[in-house]
Parts: C-alpha cells; sequence; structure tokens
C-alpha cells in the first residue's frame, strides 16, 4: 500500500473512531463528566471550529472579522427596519438587527474577562467597544425610531399584533426614549457621546476595581509577609482575607485593599456625574429613576422605601448580632474588642462553626462536583422532564480544556440549548461566580426553525486530582445552584424574540430564578438524592442538613443588613448630587444603613464593581430574594420535586423572559396579589 493510500486508509479509520468516540462522549453519565480530570485527545485531523464553533474565533484577528460582519449585516436590517411596512415585519427586523450585534457582543464580553490568553482578551475588549458604540448610535437614529413609531401609533396595526410581538416593540421604544430620542440634533449627540464616554469610563472602573494594591515590605511586621503574595520589595494585597482567624492580617488586608486610589476616585466621580448628566438631558430627574423605569420597582423612592422597611424590620436582630459578634471578638482577642466592618465575615462564620459545628470541612466530602451536577440533573428531570448531557467539545471550541459541555435535552422537545461548564480555578480567572449570555433564543422566521440559546457558567473551583472529584462547601454547592438557575431561565425560555429572551428581563426579576434555586440547594429532600460520601457512598446525615439549615440564622440579620446598605449607597449615588466626595458618603451612609464604624482612610466603593453592571439596581439581589421566597412557599415547599408546580413555574415565569411584565408573571404564578408584597411600604 502506498504511503498516500496508508495516509488516507488511516484517516479515515481515525474519523469513524473518532465519531464513535464523540458518540460515547456526549451520552456519557454528566456526574462522571465532572469528576474526572479531562481528557483530551489530541488529532491532528481535527479542524479548529473557534470559540463557540464561530469559524472566524480560531484566532484573536477573528473577532475584527466577526465584527465587521455584524456591522455590515445590521447596515442591511437597519434599511429593512425603516422600509417595510408597519407590522410584525417590523419588529422582527428590530429583533434580527438585536440578535446579529447582541451575538458578538455578547460572546466578546465573556471572553474579554474569561479567556487566559491575552491577545483574545484584548481583541474583545475592542470588540465590545465597537459595537457598544454602534448600538449607542443606534438607540438614536431618528429613522429607525419612526419606523417604530408608525408601527405604534396606529391603532389598528397594534390591535392585529400578539401581546409578545407588542411587548417587544414597546421595549424597543423604551430604549429609544431612554436614550434620548426626542432630543434635537445637537443634544442628541450630545447623548451619543456621553454613552460612548460611559462606556470608557465604567470599562476603566471595572479594570481598576480589581487590581491589587501593594505596600513595602518593611512596612509590615515580618513574621505577616507569608500570609500575602510577595513581589520583590513589595507585599501585593488583592483581596480582603476575609476568613483569616488573625484579627491583625484581615485590619491590614481591609485597610491597604481599600486604600484610597486616586484615579480611579476621579474615575468614579465622573461616572456618577455623566451618569446624571445623560439622565437629566434625557429628561429624567436622575439616573436612578431613568435605570428603574420599566423594573418592578418602578422608582427610586420604592426602592429606598423598601430599603428603610427592611431595616427598621432587622433592627432589633442586627444589633444583637453585632453584639454577639463583639463578645466572640472580645473572647478570642481580648486587647482589641472593638468590632470592625474587617471583623463581621469571619466572626459570623465562627459563630456558626461554634453553635452548629459546621465546618466546610465536614460537609465537602459528602459533595462531589459530579454527584451535585448529578442532583441537578434529577431535580430538573423532575420539576421540567429536562436532562443534561456531557459533549466533547469541537477543536478550538473552548478557550480552556477543562470547560465542559452540556447539551441540555427536553424528553418531548428536544435540544433545548448548551451551558459551557467554566468550573475550575486557573491563573488570572476572575473569582467570581458569574452566568454569561453567549447566543440568546429566539425564533428564527428566515429559517423557520428555533435559535438555541447558549450559555456560561463561571465558578473558580479546585480540580479534581486522580484520586479525589473536587469537592465543595456547602457554600460552594449553593452558588453552583444560584448559577445554574440563570442558565435554565436562558434554557427554558421559548421567546418568540431574542431581544426579551432569558435574563433579558427587568434586573430586579432575573435574581428570581436563580435565588429560588438556593431553597432547592438548603432542602434535605433534594440533597439526599445526590450527597454521598465520596469514598463510603454514605449518605450526608439528615442532622447535618439541619444544623446546616439552622446556622444560617446566626448572623443572618447582620449579613442582609450588609446588603441594605450596599443597595442603599448604590441608591444614593445614583440620586441627585452632592456637594460631597464619594467617600463622605459612604461614611454617612454606612451609619445609617449598617452600624459597624467606618475605617479611616480606606475607600471601599472603589471595589464596588456592581456600580457599572448594577447602577441603581443593586437593590434587585434583595427584592428577588422576596419574590423567589413567595415562589418557593407557594409551589415548592410541600414537594421540591413537584412536577406540575414545576410546569406552572416554566409556563408563567420562565418561559417568557422579559416577553412580559414582571408583576404579571409574579401574580400568574398565584402568588400574592401586588398590593401584598412586601416593598409596598406605608
Amino acid at each position: 500500500m502506498s504511503a498516500c493510500k496508508k495516509l488516507l486508509y488511516f484517516a479515515k479509520q481515525r474519523s469513524l473512531w473518532t465519531s464513535l468516540w464523540r458518540n460515547v462522549a456526549t451520552w456519557s453519565p454528566v456526574g462522571a463528566a465532572f469528576n474526572a480530570k479531562p481528557h483530551r485527545r489530541v488529532d491532528l485531523f481535527d479542524k479548529n471550529v473557534g470559540l463557540f464553533g464561530v469559524p472566524e474565533l480560531s484566532c484573536p484577528t477573528g473577532f475584527h472579522l466577526t465584527t465587521k460582519k455584524a456591522l455590515k449585516n445590521s447596515e442591511t436590517l437597519v434599511e429593512k427596519a425603516c422600509t417595510c411596512p408597519p407590522g410584525i415585519e417590523t419588529v422582527e427586523s428590530f429583533d434580527q438587527l438585536s440578535d446579529g450585534l447582541c451575538k458578538v457582543a455578547d460572546l466578546a464580553d465573556f471572553v474579554k474577562v474569561a479567556h487566559p490568553d491575552p491577545a483574545f482578551r484584548e481583541a474583545a475588549e475592542k470588540t465590545c467597544i465597537e459595537i457598544g458604540t454602534v448600538v449607542e448610535k443606534l438607540n438614536t437614529n431618528t429613522e429607525l425610531c419612526t419606523s417604530l413609531k408608525k408601527l405604534l401609533d396606529n391603532p389598528d396595526i397594534v390591535a392585529q399584533l400578539d401581546p409578545d410581538t407588542r411587548r417587544v416593540a414597546e421595549l424597543f421604544m423604551f430604549d429609544f426614549e431612554i436614550s434620548g430620542i426626542h432630543l434635537d440634533d445637537k443634544l442628541r449627540k450630545e447623548a451619543v457621546a456621553l454613552h460612548v464616554k460611559l462606556l470608557d469610563l465604567s470599562n476603566e472602573f471595572l479594570v481598576g476595581s480589581h487590581m491589587p494594591n501593594r505596600i513595602a515590605r518593611s512596612a509590615l511586621p515580618e513574621h505577616l509577609h507569608v500570609q500575602f503574595e510577595n513581589e520583590g520589595s513589595f507585599i501585593q494585597i488583592g483581596g480582603l482575607h476575609a476568613d483569616s482567624a488573625d484579627d491583625l492580617v484581615r485590619e491590614i488586608a481591609y485597610r491597604i485593599y481599600l486604600y484610597p486610589n486616586a484615579e480611579l476616585m476621579v474615575c468614579l466621580e465622573e461616572l456618577l456625574k455623566c451618569r446624571y448628566k445623560l439622565a437629566k438631558l434625557i429628561g429624567y430627574e436622575s439616573y436612578g429613576h431613568r435605570a428603574l423605569k420599566g423594573t418592578m420597582a418602578k422608582t427610586p423612592e420604592t426602592v429606598m422605601s423598601f430599603l428603610e422597611l427592611l431595616t427598621d424590620k432587622l433592627s432589633d436582630r442586627t444589633t444583637r448580632d453585632f453584639k454577639m459578634m463583639s463578645h466572640m471578638k472580645k473572647k478570642l482577642n481580648p486587647r482589641h474588642s472593638e468590632l470592625m466592618p474587617w471583623d463581621h465575615p469571619f466572626l459570623s462564620g465562627v459563630l456558626r462553626a461554634e453553635r452548629y459545628n459546621i465546618e466546610p470541612s465536614l460537609y465537602s466530602p459528602y459533595l462531589s462536583l459530579g454527584g451535585c451536577m448529578e442532583g441537578l440533573n434529577n431535580l430538573f428531570s423532575h420539576l421540567f422532564g429536562v436532562s443534561f448531557m456531557s459533549e466533547h467539545p469541537s477543536a478550538g471550541e473552548v478557550w480552556s480544556e477543562d470547560v465542559r459541555k452540556l447539551a441540555v435535552l427536553h424528553e418531548t422537545e428536544g435540544l433545548l440549548g448548551y451551558i459551557y461548564c467554566d468550573f475550575f480555578h486557573r491563573p488570572n480567572k476572575p473569582h467570581q461566580d458569574c452566568h454569561f449570555t453567549i447566543r440568546g433564543g429566539r425564533w428564527c422566521q428566515e429559517t423557520g426553525q428555533y435559535q438555541l440559546p447558549v450559555v456560561v457558567l463561571m465558578l473558580s473551583l479546585p480540580h479534581p486530582t486522580k484520586s479525589t472529584p473536587t469537592l465543595l462547601t456547602p457554600g460552594m454547592m449553593e452558588n453552583l445552584f444560584h448559577e445554574m438557575g440563570h442558565a435554565m431561565h436562558s434554557m427554558l425560555g421559548r421567546t418568540r424574540y431574542q431581544h426579551v429572551t432569558g435574563t433579558r428581563c427587568a434586573t430586579d426579576f432575573a435574581e428570581v430564578p436563580s435565588i429560588l434555586m438556593e431553597y432547592f440547594a438548603n432542602d434535605y429532600r433534594v440533597i439526599s438524592k445526590f450527597a454521598r460520601h465520596y469514598e463510603t457512598g454514605q449518605p450526608l446525615p439528615e442532622n447535618m442538613v439541619a444544623r446546616l439549615c439552622e446556622s444560617k440564622k446566626v448572623c443572618g440579620a447582620a449579613d442582609t443588613q450588609l446588603q441594605v446598605f450596599y443597595a442603599a449607597l448604590d441608591q444614593v449615588y445614583h440620586s441627585k448630587p452632592q456637594n460631597r466626595s464619594t467617600t463622605e458618603i459612604l461614611m454617612e451612609t454606612q451609619q445609617k444603613f449598617y452600624g459597624l464604624p467606618y475605617a479611616a482612610n480606606t475607600a471601599w466603593q472603589l471595589r464596588f464593581s456592581h456600580l457599572v453592571g448594577y447602577g441603581a439596581k443593586y437593590y434587585s439581589y434583595l427584592m428577588s430574594r422576596a419574590v423567589a421566597s413567595m415562589v418557593w412557599k407557594q409551589c415548592f415547599v410541600q414537594d421540591p420535586f413537584n412536577r406540575d408546580m414545576g410546569e406552572r413555574y416554566r409556563r408563567e415565569m420562565l418561559a417568557h423572559g422579559g416577553a412580559k411584565e414582571p408583576m404579571l408573571m409574579v401574580e400568574a404564578s398565584s402568588l400574592p396579589s401586588r398590593s401584598t408584597l412586601p416593598w409596598k411600604c406605608g
């Protein structure tokens, strides 16, 4: 056999085995896929399909090509939206335009923070800025707005639209309105310039908020050097070290990590001024009023009433919690007994552990990552008829070899979408748990098929070893369930339009499905289905779960009050400008909504990165928790595996994304009426 024929023969054999191998990988148990180290085969015949299967993204320069292609397609769709007769085709054109830009921008938004290759991150960041600038210009495009206005101003045409189409048309008009479409040419150009400036300021603040601070080694006691990262003659501090048992380590980390950075302070103050100026230019009383229009809360006044009501209700319990922490600090270190902000996370943990013996190491052997994934698989199978199947990614499809790919399958509807699980720690990976939408679902009129959603879940877990799977603490397990709640919101939605798919809904509603999953993560009926000791197979004892749940009540009021403080600070920053620095505002707000003393020469607000993505909406976690609590009590507290309730929850809430008013979805799930919701004060 000639060398050429031999090569072809082996290529065909390899192709056959590759196909068989992939089929086996596709149907492998989901737990096994996460409890073992990945085994990537090296196949010279495999073609690099590009990140997420986008061919152009096999290399960093591909971002330029995808951006160019998306912008060219957007020009065609803008022309179509402006020239087609008013009607459903108008809305479909708008959604196609949104989808084309979002598919590039959302993917780039993820890559710029998660890809290990700096060249990919840099290219993705340029794409984000370029697409973001175009979007802001489109939001003030008068021809586009006029086309949509012709539709919405014609009662006969509007009457013929289905509810989802009408809702999406109104949301697109809302985007025009909050971008200043009603302004004259000069002011509209000013609004666009402010938007573009905000993109730059937001990026600068986000980068700066995660940068470590450093101090000369000689400034710290020598015995503490090992507690921090050494960098030549400097000590680098990139976090609060809140779990350290050493009071001095916690204090040093707090004071140095939060030491004011003059340039970042200017950036934040400029960011807040710019947001206020934009809001006033468009016609809003403040940026908070602009940001909250269309949410469940509606106005800053409602949010502040909610936060003040929570503070009043928590007041006595918060005081008791702080007294307990003070006594514990005095017991551990009589010389430094004053309770300070750097003590709160550590001492609340000590109190829980002392009272209920909930040392995480006692729980972790029962909570392997694979076991937890099987538990989620079992839960979703019961509630929704949905299961996970592990698939082997193609060459170049993922950004790190330890990323797992899950196909989400419904028992009758078939493939619902894909979840990429970027769960394991690696150098320079952000230490935060998050959900990213890479591609939203929508009905494609042009192909007659549904565009399947694609999301990424990002955690920072330890790697499995040859002898031990990745073992989770109870907190890690709860976070996994939380983020999977976001993913299933995306997977189970079947909206006609991408603009409102999955988590593309009001911010204070988007957290409801994820927080609801925390209730499942703390219910023994759910945990008992998957929590097994990785060596002995013994189930996690029920009394250990009971202790864990009870322990969460210890210092729970103080923990909630801390979140209230963050939410209140966010609201004050986005209200009318005050003749005070952001630090002075923080000091006053901390005294009113938290109670622990401000530490001199610190600027916690410079680490409050949520000010960018959640500007004026940080309260969403607290409000969503109130709604999630009601959903749990109404639907699942009696039986967390109830299929009828699961189907109703999907049908009335998850399926619609942002295509229905949040309050209508809440009420449709047989929850209390609007008048009895906890944030309706007075």
